[in-house]
């Protein structure tokens, strides 16, 4: 029996000309393309891909059943995004095993904190499965303050804003260079672990990186403001330079 291939695609930081070649071949030859996004919701990866479709294309959204309702630590979270992802797996390997490719587009990098991931823990084992790698929303990000990121030897920690203030202050501490993802509500916990580990004057806040909208300030010049969730905040590494 022949199988289809589930892609999973990564579209990049969000501006349509930061996707590769091959991502680009596969959306305009798909007949199958999944993607997720919240209830009710567009849902961003499908913005970036506006017009590059075929007419015929048959779409699959995948809307999440709960985001920032129910805290990440409340087992009740992991037990519906457990049966959702089970869910849209059993979906796209129904279509894989009736030999039709899908691509599932992934915002980003599909292995750098996507979704995409535990669709590919489900379905790996069972059809063929190719995976498109992409500029993530981080690289946007630094190349848009127009500073290098690491120098030399240095260090660079990639952190998510969830963590508790006690640790995002023990891990800023101890880099050279930093990204802070997932800001959104977070921000006045980030920017208090920046103020005790001393690097809150170096940082600073991308908001949209490579998109229309973007925005690139200083982080305490924003006045304790809130940050949207395409936000990152960027510390320059200043190591070993010739």
């Amino acid at each position: 029996m022949s199988f289809g291939t589930i892609h999973g695609v990564g579209l990049g930081s969000g501006d349509p000309d930061l996707m590769t070649m091959r991502a680009h071949r596969l959306l305009t030859e798909a007949r199958h393309v999944a993607f997720f996004r919240k209830a009710g919701r567009t849902g961003q990866a499908r913005k970036i891909i506006e017009g590059l479709m075929r007419d015929d294309v048959v779409e699959y959204p995948m809307e999440y059943p709960v985001t920032t309702e129910i805290a990440l630590t409340d087992p009740e979270y992991n037990r519906r995004m457990s049966g959702f992802y089970a869910e849209c797996a059993a979906h796209l390997l129904k279509l894989a095993k009736s030999s039709e490719d899908v691509v599932v587009l992934s915002e980003g990098d599909p292995f750098f904190y996507g979704s995409f991931m535990h669709i590919y823990e489900r379905v790996r084992d069972h059809v063929p499965v190719q995976v498109v790698p992409a500029v993530t929303g981080m690289s946007a990000a630094w190349i848009a303050t127009g500073e290098p990121i690491t120098w030399g030897d240095d260090t660079l920690t990639v952190l998510m804003a969830t963590l508790s203030e006690r640790e995002l202050t023990m891990r800023i501490k101890s880099t050279d260079a930093l990204v802070v993802m997932k800001i959104g509500r977070n921000i006045d916990k980030v920017r208090a672990a920046l103020k005790a580990a001393g690097k809150y004057d170096d940082a600073w806040l991308v908001e949209y990186a490579s998109m229309p909208q973007q925005t690139v300030q200083k982080l305490s010049a924003t006045q304790d403001r809130a940050a949207p969730y395409f936000s990152i905040i960027i510390v320059h590494g200043q190591g070993r330079r010739p």
